[in-house]
């Protein structure tokens, strides 16, 4: 068995989700992939099912009932995970914004380096985003220099969404506390990873905007985030932050 898995959260993902699947499972090092797709109108989760005939014992799939967001996929998936005996455990956007060779690096700075939590980094080495309208560029780097100086994390690019966790830093996190559903969850599983002493260390990645399928990127997304994390640091300083 595999000892690592790429969860991939899929919502109308039909466009690209055969292709992402397909260049995981075409690396040179082995991972499984599990799929949490939210009821998909456009059948992404049917076209998952009739590729597991392809790829048996290392292709899965969880279906939920509605769009529930981007972080309670992920703590799905997490616990799915950790229920079996995979060491190392990834996020992964279906979009290709996260470049399936990367994954190896990643692998690589937890199971042959010190890191506990490898971060696929934007901002690391400046600023390395295709395809995005300035605005946008400023929005997000412009937010990860604002979370870093509202947490104090030594941590460049602060929203990323392309990660490596070890298994005991999942195990160690409460995942029942994690209070956030849409990107800031991609905060506060790095702030708990930080109060919590875990090594962490960005790796630095190109992003490539999606070319398929719509963002899921909205306002109170945005909102969640910047209100969030003030919020999160306070209650971390009055010992009243859950971990």
């Amino acid at each position: 068995m595999a000892e690592a898995l790429v969860i991939i959260p899929t919502y109308n993902e039909i466009e690209n989700v055969e292709r992402i699947i397909k260049n995981v499972f075409s690396l040179q090092r082995d991972f499984h992939i599990l799929i949490v797709d939210d009821s998909s109108p456009d059948l992404t989760a049917a076209k998952v099912k009739e590729l597991q005939q392809e790829y048996p014992d290392i292709l899965f799939l969880v279906e939920r009932k509605d769009k529930l967001g981007l972080g309670t996929a992920y703590i799905t998936g997490f616990k799915w995970g950790l229920e079996r005996s995979y060491n190392y455990i990834f996020e992964m956007d279906a979009d290709f914004s996260h470049n399936p060779n990367d994954l190896i690096r990643l692998y690589n700075a937890c199971s042959k380096g010190t890191a506990d939590v490898a971060i696929g980094s934007r901002y690391v080495t400046g600023v390395n985003v295709v395809n995005w309208p300035m605005s946008r560029v400023l929005l997000s780097w412009g937010a990860s220099k604002y979370v870093r100086f509202i947490t104090g994390m030594d941590i460049h690019d602060t929203t990323a969404g392309f990660i490596c966790y070890k298994r005991e830093v999942l195990e160690k996190i409460n995942l029942d506390k994690i209070k956030f559903v849409g990107y800031a969850f991609q905060i506060e599983m790095k702030f708990k990873a930080y109060l919590l002493k875990f090594k962490i260390k960005e790796v630095p990645v190109i992003f490539t905007d999606r070319t398929r399928g719509n963002s899921k990127m909205s306002k109170g997304i945005i909102s969640e985030a910047v209100f969030g994390v003030i919020k999160m640091k306070f209650n971390s300083l009055f010992n009243r932050y859950e971990i």
